[in-house]
Parts: C-alpha cells; sequence; structure tokens
C-alpha cells in the first residue's frame, strides 16, 4: 500500500513536534546569522547608553496576599538604578487581606523614598489586569511629558530586579520603533532543587535564547508579566476577562506594526514554584491563557498580512499550544500500529517513546518521593507542560478559568 495514513500521521507529528521545540530555536539561529553575514540591518540595534533626557517612568506592581515578599520588593524597587525625579513607583494591593497594603506603605515610609509613590487598595478583588488598569486610570498621564516618553514598567511582587535593570531598558526606547521591551525571567536555583524548579530554569534559560533571536529578527513574540516596559501612549485596554495580559498587551503593539525589543541585561529572579503541584496551577493557567490568546490573535495567523512576526508568532507559540501536544499521543499511537507490522525502524522508535516516557514516570515517582535526580528532570517538564495544555483547554472550555487564578506557592530557597 502506497499510501498508509499512519505513516504520514507519524512524520507530520514528527516534524510538528520537533519543530516547534528544537527546530525553530535552530532555524532562528541560522536566519540571525545570515543577516549579520550579509550585513542587514532591518533593526536597528540598541545604543548602548542613553544620549538624551531619561524618559518618565511609572513603575507600577500589583500584588495579591504578597505579606511576606512584599517588604523584599518595595526595598529592591527602590534600589533601582534611575533618577528619582523621574520615577514614580505604584504599588496595587487590591483585594489582599494578609495587610499587604499595610506592609507596603510602612515598607515605604521606613526607607525615606526621595521618589513619589502610592499604593492603591480595594477590598474587592478584580484580577491584575483590573488593578493593573485601575493604576493606569490614575498615572496613565505624566503632566509635561508626552505620552512616548513616558513609560510604563510592570513588574511581579515576588520577583527582584538588578539595580541597572530600568536603565538598560531605557535606552532601547530611542528606537521610535520600539514600543515595548521584554526583560529576562530568571528563576533562582539551589542545590536542593526539585524536578519543577529544575526543569523550569532550564525551560527559562532556553526561552531566554530565543526571545534575544526573536527580537534580533524582528520583533519579541510577547512579553512576560514578570518585567516588561511599554509607552504610555501605545496602552490599549485590554478586555477583563483576558488571561495572560502581558502576553496579549505586548502582542497587540506588535500587530499594530511596532516592535517588542528584549534586553537580557535587565532581569527578573523569582524562585521556583514550591512543588509540582504548584506549579501546575500556574502552568494550566498559562496554557488557558494561550489558547485564549491564540482565538484573540487569530489576525496574527495570516503571514500575507503580518509576514515575519506571523512566522515568529506560530513557530514559537502557537505550534506549541495547539499542534504539538495534540500530535504526541497521535505520534505514540500510529508509532505502535507501524510497530505490529514488523517494521524494524518503527519497533526502534516506539521503544524510544517508551523509554523517555518510562523517564519522565521514573521523573513523577522520584520527585514524590523527594529524591532528586536531575537525569529525568527534562522529559518529566516536558511532560508536564503538555498535559497542561490539555488541562487548559478544557478548563477554558467550560469556562472554569478565572482571571483570579490561584496563587502557586513559590520556595524559599
Amino acid at each position: 500500500m502506497l499510501f498508509d495514513v499512519n505513516k504520514v500521521l507519524f512524520w507530520f507529528g514528527i516534524a510538528v513536534v520537533a519543530y516547534a521545540y528544537l527546530g525553530y530555536g535552530l532555524l532562528l539561529y541560522i536566519l540571525i546569522h545570515v543577516k549579520r553575514w550579509w550585513g542587514i540591518t532591518v533593526v536597528r540595534p540598541a545604543p548602548l547608553i542613553n544620549t538624551g533626557p531619561w524618559p518618565k517612568v511609572t513603575f507600577i506592581v500589583c500584588a495579591y496576599n504578597e505579606y511576606d515578599w512584599i517588604a523584599d520588593k518595595v526595598t529592591n524597587s527602590l534600589a533601582l538604578w534611575y533618577p528619582p525625579e523621574s520615577i514614580r513607583f505604584v504599588f496595587v494591593t487590591d483585594g489582599s487581606n494578609d495587610d499587604t497594603e499595610l506592609r507596603t506603605r510602612t515598607a515605604f515610609q521606613a526607607a525615606h523614598a526621595r521618589s513619589v509613590w502610592n499604593v492603591l487598595h480595594q477590598p474587592e478583588r478584580r484580577g491584575k489586569i483590573a488593578a493593573f488598569h485601575r493604576a493606569l486610570q490614575h498615572y496613565q498621564h505624566w503632566e509635561g511629558c508626552p505620552p512616548e516618553q513616558h513609560i510604563i514598567v510592570s513588574t511581579d511582587a515576588n520577583t527582584l530586579l538588578n539595580p541597572e535593570a530600568l536603565e538598560r531598558m531605557m535606552v532601547h526606547f530611542q528606537n521610535p520603533q520600539i514600543a515595548a521591551v521584554a526583560g529576562e525571567k530568571r528563576i533562582k536555583m539551589g542545590d536542593k532543587d526539585a524536578a519543577n524548579s529544575a526543569g523550569e530554569g532550564i525551560y527559562w534559560r532556553y526561552e531566554s535564547l530565543l526571545k534575544k533571536w526573536d527580537a534580533e529578527l524582528w520583533s519579541v513574540v510577547g512579553a512576560a508579566g514578570e518585567l516588561f516596559a511599554f509607552r504610555a501612549g501605545l496602552y490599549e485596554a485590554v478586555p477583563s476577562d483576558t488571561i495572560v495580559e502581558d502576553f496579549y498587551m505586548t502582542m497587540r503593539m506588535a500587530q499594530k506594526g511596532h516592535r517588542v525589543a528584549y534586553e537580557p541585561a535587565a532581569y527578573a529572579v523569582e524562585t521556583s514554584s514550591a512543588t509540582v503541584a504548584e506549579e501546575m496551577k500556574r502552568k494550566v493557567r498559562i496554557a488557558a491563557g494561550g489558547l485564549q490568546a491564540v482565538v484573540r490573535l487569530a489576525p496574527l495567523l495570516n503571514p500575507f498580512r503580518y509576514k515575519t512576526l506571523s512566522f515568529q508568532y506560530i513557530s514559537h507559540r502557537v505550534l506549541r499550544w495547539t499542534l504539538a501536544p495534540l500530535f504526541l499521543p497521535v505520534i505514540l499511537i500510529c508509532n505502535a500500529i507501524l510497530a505490529t507490522k514488523g517494521l524494524l525502524f518503527y519497533q526502534i522508535t516506539l521503544v524510544a517513546q517508551i523509554g523517555f516516557y518510562s523517564l519522565a514516570l521514573l521523573g513523577y515517582l522520584f520527585e514524590r518521593r523527594q529524591l532528586k535526580i536531575k537525569a529525568f528532570f527534562i522529559p518529566y517538564y516536558f511532560c508536564l507542560m503538555n498535559y497542561a495544555m490539555y488541562a487548559g483547554f478544557f478548563r477554558l472550555l467550560r469556562g472554569q478559568q478565572s482571571v483570579l487564578w490561584e496563587k502557586s506557592k513559590r520556595s524559599e530557597e
């Protein structure tokens, strides 16, 4: 039989999964080096220093029940290298019932902050995007400052920034093409890291590399909420039920023809999730939000209109959120069927697949027994990510993923 549907599905699935996780990175690497070799400068490099007046910065932190972290966050924020007269701090503690608001005010007062600061609080919890939008309603404008020179910086309450983070991000805004700048997310890892923390750390190192290359090719494909900045004049109110507002917000800017730059020298450090179960809460929420974004950003799937941005968006995000997890069980089932036909090659690939998933299972079992064997972290974390996509899909389908997502407990190491 010349046409075997199992072979077609097997090889197509292999191609999709391999491209989504490794192939795109390899292709991106080649494209970047071809550009460098030919001297193509479609994207103007960022200047190394600021050559004009510093932009005005509104620094927003949305915190919900972050009593244990918020004092350190205030101290870290005030230690950033930036002219005090050009930055104001806005902390929003809506819905917090653990004295986060009081501790935030106390931390600012104790530090004798030279910059302007304010803490916004209301008893009702409506989600991060509602809190963020409320802050912008009060502080989207800076008197005497053009909107394009007023920069909004958003960072999570449980992350710590390096002192030069703001300075390094602001230099990019000297390029009028730049609408937003994504900082780098780093996971603090210790000697006692479990599968979730080691896997999360490895994943984000790879993601950071892809973001760097994406930015050099054209634009970062969505910023992470741990640290990003954007021009106040380009802010577009995000629908109140948006689950991953940071990604959606910056992709909408890119969709309008602007670019999102990447600055690895501006980074936000956070500890990993305390356990795999805690990490799954976060992964499922992000998965649901990613699928929601695919629907809402459907026009970006048209490469004839959005060209390079569509290529990056589909390759880096859409395939990982849709076809790649969908094809993983298809590949295994088709491989098993082909192996029963006595074909040696497919028998070998089936054994390899079973071996990979066995390593993931061992990683799960060892993690439950608190045995830290790093050889099993990658297959285990890979399976976790793809399982989260299924869980996120069904949660989104049933309308169970609220913007009031459950906080994940973080490691204290």
